[in-house]
């Protein structure tokens, strides 16, 4: 039996169409109150972030903000994505709902693994039925926002057979690494190639991750 596991944004989720508005709100707001100076942050600059916990990504962005007003442009960023959510402009990669149904159909178990809160996998299960795929679901917040490489270590005992992770950012193919399990890097997401050099397979678009999967247990 192989388990799959999924990071989701960046991987499923086109998370930046709903991300990006999200995070110039809540840099607005700390500019409009004398936390931060004026700065317009590309796209590919707001994207960086993408992947990390928000506690992390706050902690490392900001650092020098308290703790409460990190905490309230958490807060705002997760709002405003709830609404964009609500509003439908959440959308998946062309193509995921497709490789999700013909992973399920091959017999392999789909594990959900990520770096996002309850709420926020809930919300995206309500909206895109994931859980017609996974068969597992895990969040970051589940485990107080450890590495995914220690989760890795937390869960894998309760699952019989091997593993392969899949997933954009240095985050996922450091489960790899770490824990001497099979990867494959989405290039299309937005991890760099330096993060993704260590994964097993690379892949262009989510459609290849099939046939990915088919060569690494060959």
């Amino acid at each position: 039996m192989t388990n799959l596991i999924f990071d989701y944004d960046g991987t499923l989720h086109n998370c930046l169409k709903i991300y990006e508005p999200s995070f110039r709100k809540a840099f607005e707001w700390l500019v409009k109150n004398g936390y931060a100076e004026p700065h317009n942050y590309s796209d590919k600059e707001i994207g960086y972030w993408l992947g990390f916990n928000s506690t992390d990504m706050w902690s490392m962005f900001q650092p020098q903000l308290s703790f409460e007003v990190r905490e309230e442009c958490r807060a705002i960023i997760g709002r405003e994505m709830a609404e964009q959510t609500k509003n439908g402009n959440a959308e998946l990669f062309s193509g995921a709902i497709e490789t999700l149904d013909t992973l399920k159909q091959n017999g392999y178990t789909l594990i959900f693994l990520s770096n996002c809160r309850q709420r926020y996998k809930n919300r995206h299960n309500e909206t895109f039925g994931l859980d017609r795929f996974f068969d597992f679901f895990y969040c970051a917040e589940d485990f107080n926002f450890i590495p995914k490489y220690e989760i890795f270590q937390k869960i894998s005992p309760t699952h019989d057979g091997d593993y392969i992770i899949i997933g954009d950012r240095f985050h996922d193919i450091e489960v790899a690494t770490v824990n001497g399990i099979k990867a494959i890097g989405c290039a299309y997401g937005y991890g760099s190639a330096e993060e993704l050099k260590n994964a097993d397979i690379i892949v262009n678009d989510v459609s290849e991750i099939p046939s990915a999967v088919k060569m690494l247990i060959s």
